[in-house]
């Protein structure tokens, strides 16, 4: 049979060069796996998470480490520790503070379980006449200790200062990653880099529930603003789990839901932003509705709170008397531990200073509402004053307008100017809160 020219000329090609198969010598790496089936690359993965979030972690870690030796020596060089009752910021060694005070409770919690109760104290008047009881400790951080415990074998103590530390990393990735929306890579850096030396700061690193309750909000926060309706009422029901004050993230989350089916901006239509709503409060109402039940009164909680620890909202009476107080050298007030105060009362006025430059940049409204019904939740109350620092502490937003002017800076000089502050941190974030005040 006759074959053509083409065809001729097809055979002499295909005879001096014979094809190819999927993996040549040329490139030997190509597969034989069509693309879609290969196998994901990790090694990559990991790569370019690390060069995201290592520098975050860096600053974080550094920063946090330096303020945490400060105040160990602090601890260490003073000695106070050693006289005080090892439930009330004493023990045989510095870093046994780091469990006292509310952390002897969640230790208790962890171990013993709850028995909620209202005890009244023999013959008591006046403002506390109710005895302590675990069920003003809400229970998500005391379940972690707990199972961090039986799985690792760490003590309680270890435990808990482990979650701790853990959930203070992850709330650094996650006001990083917040704050990186707004103003780039190297504001992000500075926001975590606040995070670390924030006053207050100081129970980051101590078996203290903040750190787990801020890693929650900022995280919800940011499922919010990326429309991860689902993922963001989770971890607000889990933050109601583990402090009271998740009120207001839930009425933020609430409102940007409600935000969203009004402008009809949300992608995944009506029932995921309503199914967050529904599901959000479920871990604040479920812990206190079981508290009452147990007390056989469904206020029993707040009466709890008020009758043992002084604690309730009296529409900022408290907090006005103090700061009229303190700037006059008075301290008839109640609870009053001067330095701890005036520490106290310093963040009150840096955080009023920073809320109107936060609401000039025009955040989502998440990030507004969470942080204006925090501030109106501490500072209506009344309690320890001196503990306003470490209660201000979830309210990270307001990092965003001093990470956007620290970005101006590089690497280094940001560095320099909050590795001062954690130097400085050791004391009044720490010190200050554990030992001259009461945490």
């Amino acid at each position: 049979m006759k074959t053509t020219g083409m065809d001729a000329t097809a055979a002499r090609t295909t005879a001096t060069h014979p094809p190819t198969p999927h993996t040549s010598a040329r490139n030997p790496r190509l597969s034989d796996e069509p693309l879609g089936h290969r196998p994901p690359d990790r090694w990559g993965l990991l790569r370019r998470a690390a060069r995201r979030y290592g520098p975050v972690l860096a600053m974080y870690g550094t920063l946090k480490l330096i303020g945490f030796s400060v105040f160990m020596y602090l601890l260490y060089s003073a000695g106070d520790y050693r006289e005080k009752h090892p439930r009330f910021g004493g023990g045989e060694h510095p870093w046994d503070v780091l469990a006292t005070w509310d952390g002897w409770w969640y230790q208790q919690i962890a171990e013993h379980g709850y028995h909620p109760e209202l005890v009244q104290i023999p013959g008591a008047t006046g403002l506390i006449t109710l005895k302590g009881n675990s069920a003003a400790f809400f229970p998500l951080y005391p379940a972690l200790i707990r199972l961090v415990s039986e799985v690792t074998g760490l003590g309680l103590y270890g435990a808990g200062l482990l979650v701790s530390v853990v959930a203070s990393i992850v709330a650094a990735l996650g006001i990083y990653a917040v704050t990186a929306r707004f103003g780039g890579r190297r504001a992000g850096l500075a926001a975590a880099g606040l995070w670390a030396v924030w006053p207050g700061s100081g129970v980051e690193w101590a078996v203290y529930s903040d750190s787990l309750y801020v890693a929650l909000a900022v995280w919800a926060c940011h499922a919010v603003m990326s429309r991860r309706w689902l993922a963001a009422g989770l971890l607000t029901c889990a933050a109601g789990l583990n402090r009271p004050t998740a009120v207001a993230l839930i009425a933020a989350l609430a409102v940007a839901a409600l935000l969203a089916l009004h402008r009809h901006r949300d992608r995944d239509g009506v029932l995921r932003p309503l199914a967050a709503m529904a599901v959000a409060p479920l871990g604040l109402i479920s812990y206190l509705g079981w508290v009452g039940h147990q007390m056989g009164d469904y206020a029993g909680y707040f009466k709890l709170q008020s009758g043992a620890w002084a604690h309730e909202f009296d529409y900022g009476k408290h907090t006005l008397d103090v700061l009229t107080s303190v700037p006059a050298g008075h301290s008839d007030y109640l609870s009053a531990w001067p330095f701890a105060d005036l520490i106290g009362a310093g963040v009150v006025l840096l955080a009023l200073a920073l809320l109107p430059l936060l609401i000039r940049l025009r955040p989502p409204a998440v990030l507004v509402v969470y942080t204006v019904l925090t501030l109106v939740l501490v500072l209506g109350s009344q309690q320890i004053f001196g503990n306003v620092s470490r209660y201000l502490l979830p309210v990270f937003p307001l990092f965003l307008p001093l990470a956007l002017a620290l970005r101006r800076l590089s690497a280094i000089h940001q560095f320099t100017l909050l590795g001062i502050a954690a130097l400085a941190s050791g004391s009044y974030a720490g010190y200050a809160l554990f030992e001259l005040g009461v945490p």
